[in-house]
């Protein structure tokens, strides 16, 4: 662990994990939290929760830098939120490793999120002074004009799977919007966001604008919902705790952005290209050890085809290189943690237990340790839990479907909604697919791209509320209209409505 001690020296200025407030860590005083290597299940630091008494200095410290941030030029706030990214590929290396020690990513694919984070705060720089009023048409003798105001200061909860990647996608459009942020990552992977933290002071930003907090959700997170001077909670997890956090919210009438995970339908029609379906369906599932809420976790193949498609996903899930996640040779690591872990496992316990056939994969990998899950294939129906339930692991679960209309009933069968995709060169059916499936992104003849430009959310159980594009920045302001009267001799009602001058 001498490498990991050395780059927290070098970004955080302290080998020991706390919060990042006001510029400086603060070390906890509560329960003692355990990062463990899921390669081999031992311990890599010890580290204290947060001390809920700590909300109060955090929330001092993020309104007096949010107030100052606010009062800079539009174009001052963004050339900082573009040396953000510039400080970010900077250390995107460092960065990079620490990532992938953390999350257990391939040593390549987080340097790759490194380097998209980046992006998004050069991105949203190009935002911050084009947050344009708008001048209403009103059919009275007044003048209305809008404004887009800064809420405040906003809540992020983020989580272990993309840790870095998620900071990134929702900090970066609060800034621009003149917000200041609590940042609460997963209590397993809280290292990149505190280092997140620190490069976002170094390029020029107010002390205390990001305060990165470490510790758990029932403690300092509840506290921070219950007791801090927020105006928003953005939550990226599982629907029962976004349940219960917005529950929480609710009662202070703070509204929250959710992203709640999913159980994407990505179907394959028998016209398709099948050789890039199969492509796509691999990396749909496979890649990041399936630990992606936009996973194509069901897999949805057209009966004339539905035995030789799925016998060739599974050959070549056979062939995924699993290992060390910084090991050049491995496609896929290891399952974060134990529980995640455990929960995969009683899952596929289950799907064998209600008739689901295992086309390819055996859980545990035989003599190795760590949080090893081979990438595996099921055959089965979608009332099954497996088809029903969020996986979170290299687990797909193969369904036959009849025709179009069956394959569209299929993929809205189910209480989540956050992603789709269709694999077929019939171009019409294409968009027919698309505008039927109930998601909040679908993909046509492809899988799993995203841009920070294009709004992202999900449908029903998948949350509510978007975490990119232009609409995220509508998220985070607080819209004013203002009518000014400009006759000389204005009418009065004691009514609402129109009033003609």
């Amino acid at each position: 662990m001498e490498k990991l001690f050395t780059t927290m020296l070098d970004l955080l200025h302290t080998d020991t994990i706390g919060s990042w407030v006001n510029g400086q860590i603060e070390l906890g005083s509560g329960e003692l939290i355990e990062l463990i290597n899921a390669d081999d299940e031992t311990v890599m630091l010890r580290y204290q929760d947060a001390d809920p008494a700590i909300a109060a200095t955090i929330d001092e410290a993020a309104q007096r830098a949010q107030q100052e941030w606010w009062a800079m030029p539009a174009k001052t706030r963004g050339r900082i939120l573009y040396q953000i990214g510039t400080e970010i590929r900077k250390e995107a290396e460092a960065l990079g490793w620490v990532e992938s020690l953390s999350t257990n990513k391939p040593l390549n694919n987080a340097k790759a999120e490194i380097l998209i984070v980046a992006e998004m705060f050069e991105y949203y720089a190009g935002w911050a002074d084009k947050l344009h009023g708008e001048v209403i048409p009103v059919p009275t003798t007044h003048l209305n004009y809008v404004k887009y105001e800064a809420m405040g200061t906003i809540l992020q909860m983020t989580p272990w799977n993309a840790a870095f990647f998620t900071a990134g996608w929702q900090v970066a459009p609060a800034l621009a919007a003149g917000n200041a942020v609590i940042l609460k990552p997963s209590e397993l992977t809280p290292i990149t966001s505190l280092m997140l933290g620190a490069l976002i002071e170094r390029a020029g930003a107010p002390k205390g604008l990001v305060n990165v907090v470490a510790g758990y959700g029932h403690t300092i997170g509840q506290t921070l919902i219950a007791k801090a001077n927020i105006r928003k909670v953005c939550f990226v997890g599982s629907p029962k705790t976004g349940a219960h956090i917005a529950t929480a919210a609710a009662k202070r009438c703070i509204p929250c952005v959710l992203e709640l995970g999913g159980k994407s339908a990505n179907i394959v029609f028998a016209d398709a290209n099948l050789d890039q379906a199969m492509k796509g369906a691999m990396a749909a599932i496979f890649g990041g050890s399936g630990q992606s809420c936009v996973s194509g976790s069901r897999l949805l193949v057209q009966e004339s085809i539905f035995e030789k498609f799925v016998a060739s996903v599974a050959k070549a899930a056979q062939q995924i290189r699993v290992g060390h996640p910084q090991h050049a040779d491995s496609d896929i690591g290891p399952v974060n943690n134990r529980k995640q872990y455990d929960h995969i496992c009683n899952m596929l316990a289950i799907g064998e237990q209600e008739g689901a056939k295992v086309v390819a994969g055996t859980t545990p990998i035989p003599e190795r340790d760590g949080f090893y899950i081979n990438p595996t294939v099921l055959a089965g129906n979608n009332q099954m839990t497996v088809a029903q339930e969020e996986i979170f692991g290299p687990v797909v679960v193969a369904i036959p479907f009849k025709d179009e209309a069956d394959a569209i009933a299929l993929a809205n069968d189910s209480q989540f909604g956050l992603a789709g995709a269709v694999w077929t060169n019939d171009v019409a059916r294409a968009h027919r697919v698309a505008d039927q499936v109930k998601a909040g992104t679908f993909w046509i003849n492809s899988y799993k791209t995203i841009h920070v430009s294009s709004p992202f959310g999900g449908y029903r159980n998948s949350g509510y509320g978007r975490s990119s594009g232009l609409e995220v920045l509508r998220e985070y302001c607080e819209v004013k209209s203002v009518w000014v009267e400009t006759s000389a001799q204005p009418a009065f009602s004691f009514n609402y409505g129109t009033v003609e001058g």
